[in-house]
């Protein structure tokens, strides 16, 4: 069976914007801007 295309995409694009998140809040202590690019980065699934 094929795989979806879209669906693996954005499944990609989110766990890179959970990584994203993750440094920018670890490394950086940006708090604010890293839950807004987390809440639109992943509200694609």
């Amino acid at each position: 069976m094929k795989e979806n295309v879209i669906k693996v995409k954005s499944f990609k694009f989110s766990v890179r914007i959970v990584k994203l998140y993750q440094y920018l809040t670890k490394e950086k202590k940006e708090y604010i801007l890293s839950k807004q690019i987390l809440k639109s980065g992943t509200s694609i699934g």
